[in-house]
C-alpha cells in the first residue's frame, strides 16, 4: 500500500491490533456511516450487511473498537451512549434538549486540547471535552408555534 492509498476497514483494524471479522468490518463501517448511532441502531446496521448478530457481540465489538481508538463514545447526560466514526480531533459537541439530537462541533479556540483549564491540580490534560446543550432547529421551530 503507498502512502497515498486509503487503508480498507479490514487494513484499519489489523493496523489496531484486532482480529478481522466480518461483524467487526460491518460494524466500523455502519458507525462511519451514520451520525452518533446509539446501540440498538448500531445493530440493526450491522444485521443489515451480514446477518444475525448478537447484541452481546455489538457491545463486545464497540467495546473492543472504542479501545483501540477506531470509534468513539459519547454519553451527553440523560442519553444513552453514542458511538461516532470521527476520532482524533478532540471535537466537541451540541445536543438537543428536547429531541436528542447530537450534532459535531469544531473545536472551540486554540490548540487541543481547545480549553486550556483555569486550574490543571497537577494534571497533563491532553484533551478537553466540551457539551454544548440547545434546541436544534426542528425543536426551536416547534416551541415558537
Amino acid at each position: 500500500m503507498t502512502a497515498s492509498q486509503t487503508p480498507t476497514t479490514a487494513e484499519e483494524l489489523r493496523g489496531a491490533g484486532l482480529r478481522v471479522t466480518a461483524a467487526r468490518v460491518a460494524l466500523l463501517e455502519t458507525v462511519r456511516d451514520g451520525d452518533h448511532l446509539d446501540v440498538e441502531t448500531i445493530h440493526s446496521g450491522v444485521r443489515d450487511r451480514v446477518g444475525h448478530i448478537s447484541l452481546q457481540a455489538v457491545y463486545e465489538a464497540l467495546y473492543a473498537l472504542t479501545a483501540a481508538g477506531l470509534v468513539r463514545r459519547i454519553e451527553p447526560a440523560g442519553s444513552p451512549a453514542r458511538f461516532e466514526g470521527r476520532i482524533g480531533d478532540n471535537h466537541h459537541h451540541v445536543v438537543c434538549r428536547s429531541c436528542g439530537v447530537v450534532a459535531d462541533v469544531d473545536c472551540a479556540v486554540g490548540e487541543v486540547p481547545c480549553l486550556t483549564a483555569s486550574e490543571s491540580h497537577g494534571f497533563m490534560i491532553d484533551e478537553a471535552e466540551v457539551v454544548y446543550w440547545g434546541l436544534c432547529p426542528d425543536c426551536s421551530t416547534a416551541s415558537t408555534s
